[in-house]
């Protein structure tokens, strides 16, 4: 999102209503797709937390 040129702040503040509103702004206004239980743990699986027991 740093085409966007938002702060840091400005991102981490921002709504979900306003992300997707700036995705869709980027992309010619295709949804994103919510993530499914199996992405989740598949990013898990690749980018876990050290010390993390964390369940699904």
């Amino acid at each position: 999102m740093s085409i966007l040129r938002w702060s840091p702040e400005t991102f981490w503040r921002a709504t979900p209503r306003e992300l997707m509103a700036a995705w869709e702004g980027l992309h010619g206004g295709r949804r994103l797709e919510p993530a499914l239980n199996g992405d989740l743990r598949r990013l898990m699986g690749a980018f876990p937390d050290e010390g993390s027991s964390h369940a699904i």
